[in-house]
């Protein structure tokens, strides 16, 4: 199969996904486009739940497995669009539509390399490729929810926008729900345990508060307070204020050990993780996958942004067209020379590695 053919209706399969509403958990219509494109090209596939998945024709139990995988579930567009973003536009070169950037282009490409290495005899590698719902909302029926399902995965690249380049390490995620207790009063009254005022204390430690061990890819830990609620009405001093912490974990800690040095540390009376799952992942720079993408020009950094790779516990590297820049932003889009790119960039990555020299 010509890459040029494959290009051409990668970017068709594109344009229809983003032309169906796809919001996390309602993937189902852009579950049955990806499907469409499996039976054109006599591809065998599995579907569980809106999670599409197959592997290579001459698939070999005795051979590591790589995973290729993306999702294509979207955010709900955001109020400032001026195009229509469930309408696929090309202008200047540029493809817009909700889940062009994000991450619609590296799963068509993802879907078009994997189409491409399909009946190829002899590989190194098994592969499969998961083109994954309810990445956007880690949803319980996403890639998670496939782990156990498709068969044991060795390395994998996940298809987020990265420009082409190798995100070699990608921070996890951990959110802190920590409670200020005071005493609660009528504001007439004096009260030497207001929680509000309790509340400046434990708000400059968090802003001051730094991680020891920093990492080589994904720099330090970062701490930010993105929510704080306290109050009903204006003549009572509450009885506790409500923080959320967001923690961006680097690979130098788990995220249990982060938990236990907030809880044991932080100035506040509880702080409980949401979750414990979404742990920061990488591969050794020493990886062929690496190594040959370096060979090719590519350069590599760690990502601060968190994708289905914060599921999987072998090696993964984050590779994609795109700009994360553009995701989740208003009138999203992506070039058309980053999809075609994409796919060539893809093929010669793979060829390099999972073609016997």
């Amino acid at each position: 199969m010509r890459l040029e053919e494959l290009t051409n209706d990668a970017i068709l399969l594109l344009k229809k996904l983003i032309e169906t509403q796809s919001f996390s958990s309602e993937e189902s219509v852009t579950a049955s486009h990806i499907e469409d494109w499996f039976k054109r090209y006599n591809i065998s596939f599995k579907r569980t739940k809106n999670n599409v998945w197959a592997i290579n024709k001459h698939f070999d139990n005795t051979k590591p497995t790589l995973l290729l995988n993306s999702h294509h579930d979207t955010v709900k567009p955001n109020s400032a669009y001026t195009k229509d973003p469930f309408k696929a536009i090309v202008e200047d070169g540029k493809l817009y539509g909700l889940g062009s950037n994000d991450a619609g282009g590296c799963l068509v490409s993802l879907i078009a390399t994997f189409t491409h290495f399909y009946n190829q005899k002899d590989l190194k590698y098994n592969l499969v490729i998961v083109a994954s719902a309810e990445e956007e909302s880690s949803g319980p029926n996403g890639l998670n929810s496939m782990l156990p399902i498709i068969p044991k995965v060795d390395v994998a690249i996940v298809g987020e926008p990265t420009l082409m380049n190798l995100a070699v390490a990608e921070k996890g995620l951990v959110v802190f729900d920590a409670v200020i207790e005071g005493t609660p009063s009528h504001a007439a009254h004096p009260n030497d345990n207001n929680a509000i005022y309790k509340s400046i204390e434990a708000l400059k430690w968090f802003k001051d508060f730094k991680f020891e061990k920093g990492s080589e890819a994904l720099g330090d830990v970062k701490l930010t307070v993105t929510q704080i609620n306290a109050g009903s009405q204006h003549n009572v001093v509450p009885g506790h204020v409500d923080l959320v912490i967001d923690v961006r974990v680097n690979d130098a800690y788990s995220n249990k050990e982060v938990a236990k040095i907030l809880q044991e540390n932080a100035p506040v009376t509880s702080i409980k993780p949401r979750s414990l799952h979404l742990n920061s992942s990488s591969i050794p720079m020493e990886h062929e996958l690496v190594k040959a993408g370096i060979a090719m020009g590519r350069t590599t950094y760690g990502s601060p942004t968190l994708s289905d790779q914060a599921w999987l516990s072998c090696a993964s590297l984050k590779l994609g067209p795109g700009d994360s820049t553009r995701s989740h932003s208003a009138d999203e889009f992506i070039y058309l020379n980053e999809i075609e790119e994409g796919i060539q960039i893809y093929v010669e990555l793979l060829n390099r590695v999972l073609i016997p020299a």
